[in-house]
């Protein structure tokens, strides 16, 4: 009973507060400001001869439900929707209910006027959410994700079997093709670079780039438009539908037979051959893109600190602690940063649409790529093309619905460790892509 009652009189005082703010502003209009208020207050105490009224007039002009637009409220639904689908289908729950608790608390609708700041919106000089948004901004949040991935990531089975590591540089193909569509549909150069980046399906590499490329910074004279916020809600969207978008392509491009192909099992990896690879792998590929340095250094340094053995607590640390806080405040402030006068912009469906495609392409490409090494490769070397698909850096998520797949076709038949290799070289392989991106677009 008592809960009860609380509940009523929660709704009994949100429905005062709503008729209060119908009945003393019905007239007047959000945009007019900081004026018209003072008019409307004016108003008010020559009719009401009471400073009471003129106090409340005022309080509820700052109230959300005063300020709020069909925008903000169409943009909280959203984030109620991505919590639902953590929550119910267990979508990257880690990813999705930060972004969707970020995405209600930046359209809760509060005052703006020119003259006045509230401190309270993510784009508020001085306010929480801004200063924590700058780790965005700067690019700082990605790398130390980086770091916390390559602690927790295993490349034996690709060290095994290196040349599965071309799937994984097939797959990146829609990261280009993507750029190539993003410049027809009217984007520049830079904003087409930062949006190529969503089909590597890699989140902390798509919002590094874009924190470059297309921040509303001026770039080589071109004024960019900031898109940190579709962009980064694009991929970790698609990273999300890993288990949806993924399956019906697979199947579409394989046969039966194909999916039925055991591989032979990864050989024995030695300790020695674990710790020289990150450092061989890290010199080779930052020489290549030196652009991808942040991203692609803390991957392979957090990596030796996992396979040295010596430095145990720096490895847990990083894949544990600092992982687990950095993906909190990154889902939070990407979250935040979609206000619906930012985010609901013909540019943000645009930016959603080849996100999409550029997904399915680049799980194609991985698909296709595996088939046409099986036409170089003798019988018993064959690769079971379902294990393309996992070529896209959706870490550890592609390999599972690989895993899963081929499972649904032959019960004994374990691609998880095949897959893991295109996996990881995926990771890399958008990383380097993001080098090379910047290196040609800054």
């Amino acid at each position: 009973m008592n809960l009860q009652r609380k509940a009523i009189t929660v709704f009994g005082i949100v429905a005062i507060l709503a008729v209060l703010n119908l009945l003393l502003f019905q007239n007047i209009g959000y945009a007019d400001g900081v004026s018209n208020l003072n008019t409307t207050i004016e108003h008010v105490d020559s009719n009401t001869s009471s400073s009471v009224f003129a106090g409340i007039a005022k309080f509820l002009s700052f109230t959300g439900f005063r300020n709020a637009t069909p925008g903000h409220i169409i943009m909280i639904i959203v984030g109620l929707i991505f919590i639902y689908l953590a929550i119910k289908y267990e979508y990257e729950p880690l990813l999705l209910i930060p972004i969707g608790v970020g995405v209600i608390l930046g359209n809760i609708p509060f005052f703006q006027d020119g003259d006045v700041n509230l401190q309270v919106g993510i784009y508020q000089e001085g306010s929480v959410l801004n200063y924590l948004y700058y780790g965005v901004v700067k690019g700082i949040y990605p790398p130390l994700i980086f770091l916390g991935i390559g602690a927790m990531t295993d490349f034996s089975s690709l060290i095994s079997n290196p040349r599965l590591m071309l799937l994984g540089a097939a797959a990146q193909v829609g990261i280009f093709l993507t750029f190539i569509g993003a410049i027809y549909l009217g984007f520049n150069m830079q904003e087409a670079g930062a949006i190529g980046i969503i089909g590597g399906a890699d989140g902390p590499t798509a919002i590094f780039l874009s924190s470059k490329l297309a921040n509303g910074n001026i770039i080589n004279g071109v004024q960019t438009s900031n898109l940190i916020g579709p962009i980064a809600i694009a991929a970790y969207s698609y990273m999300a539908l890993v288990p949806v978008i993924q399956p019906p392509i697979m199947r579409l491009l394989t046969g039966k037979k194909e999916r039925l192909i055991r591989m032979k099992p990864p050989r024995s990896v030695s300790r020695q051959e674990k710790i020289f690879f990150p450092i061989v792998a890290l010199i080779l590929t930052t020489f290549i893109s030196p652009g991808a340095l942040p991203l692609l250094g803390m991957l392979f340094f957090g990596n030796l600190l996992k396979e040295s053995g010596v430095t145990k607590r720096l490895a847990d640390t990083a894949r544990n602690s600092l992982i687990d806080i950095v993906t909190i405040l990154l889902g939070l402030t990407v979250g935040a940063s979609t206000q619906a006068d930012v985010f609901l912009t013909q540019e943000s469906i645009l930016i959603f649409v080849l996100g999409a495609l550029s997904f399915i392409v680049a799980t194609a490409g991985g698909v296709i790529f595996a088939k046409i090494m099986n036409l170089f490769l003798s019988e018993g070397n064959k690769i079971n093309p379902l294990i393309g698909a996992a070529g896209v850096s959706a870490v550890p998520d592609s390999a599972r619905v690989v895993q899963t797949e081929g499972l649904k076709y032959d019960s004994t038949n374990h691609l998880l460790m095949h897959a893991m290799a295109p996996n990881v070289s995926g990771v890399i392989g958008s990383a380097v892509a993001a080098g090379v991106m910047m290196s040609f677009l800054m």
